[in-house]
């Protein structure tokens, strides 16, 4: 059986991508098809609001981009020694929260300890940051992106715990995607299914 799959592919260059292995493992064909590109923005002003944890009450991740984003932080203002040597014990003494495993396992590689990645969803990921966190607190720093849904900073508003959000990349279609498809269908006609990864 064809699949197609609509989805970004694996961040990990030389890991394959796990449902595209889960998939042939059943003895089906998978594509991958990327729908989606990203561009980085603001991240001067994010930069700087990374390197004062004193300035927040904690990190809020509910995607690999904003991940990413940090990682090019770092890299770009060569800050990378000063991130390792105390930033990043600063950020551990406060709660880092994010949502899904793939977000925390690039968490964790950046050496911070994340909490929440089983929650799945933001909706989730909001109950649990309501339970831990007084309303007193620094605002918690949540780096996202252009089209991110409003669950999370609405539910956090309404019961009090401070937020500060920053877009970080903007989000639009792959400039590739409709040629993908074409030549796609030209190829290998009618999948069997096709999988749909994000709403957008």
């Amino acid at each position: 059986m064809h699949v197609l799959l609509l989805k970004e592919p694996r961040d990990e260059e030389s890991a394959p991508d796990p449902y595209m292995k889960e998939l042939e493992s059943h003895g089906h064909k998978a594509t991958l098809i990327p729908v989606l590109s990203f561009k980085f923005v603001s991240l001067n002003t994010f930069s700087d609001k990374l390197f004062q944890p004193e300035k927040h009450g904690g990190l809020i991740f509910t995607s690999p981009r904003a991940v990413e984003a940090v990682k090019m932080c770092l890299d770009m203002g060569g800050r990378r020694e000063e991130w390792n040597k105390s930033i990043k014990d600063k950020w551990n003494s406060k709660s880092i929260y994010v949502v899904g495993k793939a977000t925390a396992a690039l968490v964790q590689s950046l050496g911070l300890k994340p909490l929440g990645e089983d929650t799945g969803t933001a909706d989730v990921l909001s109950r649990l940051i309501i339970e831990r966190e007084d309303t007193d607190i620094p605002p918690l720093f949540f780096p996202c992106g252009s089209i991110k849904r409003e669950v999370l900073p609405t539910a956090l508003r309404e019961n009090g715990v401070p937020l500060e959000t920053l877009t970080v990349y903007q989000t639009a279609e792959h400039p590739d995607l409709e040629k993908n498809l074409k030549n796609y269908f030209t190829e290998q006609g009618t999948p069997a299914s096709i999988a749909f990864f994000s709403p957008s």
